[in-house]
């Protein structure tokens, strides 16, 4: 009887951790097609859970521009902190995946990581993107313009949501226009 003792300890919690794993989230669709080339250019970040890198972002902007490889050179930049801090720029590649539409790509950042991005839903007039993850750990509602309807913001928590996302975890972007230093905005060359 007292042999068994050690491995009683060990199978009670296999047991309970066992009960605490979360089953996976099924995979967000994406939209069934995206025009690159319409697609490309000046998006203002009106919502998002933020990334470490993107917390208490003021004037978010992501830029896309295809470069001659079929690339997707992207450009983050914002102001850290406040709208008078410097701006800061995050550079990184969208690998479109073949067969997705080109609504799915993976995001190299700092030539090291990978990361998926999922254009799940976009407006029809290309004004307005919500760009998702099936972690759902990380959001972006972005717009041709630094601001939108409420109702428009509003409609983007109900998708949101619809898609598995905690929209308590979303929070929305200040931004104010115009501003100085907006030579930053201007990217030449390939991708990083």
């Amino acid at each position: 009887m007292h042999l068994a003792r050690p491995f009683v300890l060990p199978l009670l919690m296999a047991a309970l951790l066992g009960g605490c794993a979360q089953a996976k989230p099924a995979p967000i669709t994406p939209v069934t097609s995206v025009d690159l080339p319409r697609f490309m250019g000046r998006w203002y970040v009106i919502g998002i859970i933020p990334t470490r890198l993107e917390r208490d972002s003021h004037n978010p902007v992501e830029t896309y521009r295809l470069d001659s490889k079929g690339r997707v050179c992207t450009w983050y930049r914002y102001r850290p902190g406040g709208f008078q801090a410097p701006v800061k720029l995050l550079a990184s590649t969208g690998l479109v995946q073949p067969g997705t539409g080109n609504a799915e790509w993976k995001v190299r950042f700092f030539g090291l990581f990978k990361a998926q991005y999922l254009i799940g839903w976009l407006a029809p007039d290309y004004s307005q993107v919500m760009v998702v993850r099936d972690a759902r750990d990380y959001l972006w509602y972005m717009a041709r313009t630094p601001s939108v309807p409420e109702a428009d913001y509003q409609a983007m928590l109900q998708r949101a949501a619809a898609l598995g996302y905690d929209t308590t975890r979303i929070e929305r972007v200040p931004q104010r226009w115009p501003e100085t230093g907006q030579d930053k905005d201007t990217f030449h060359g390939e991708c990083r």
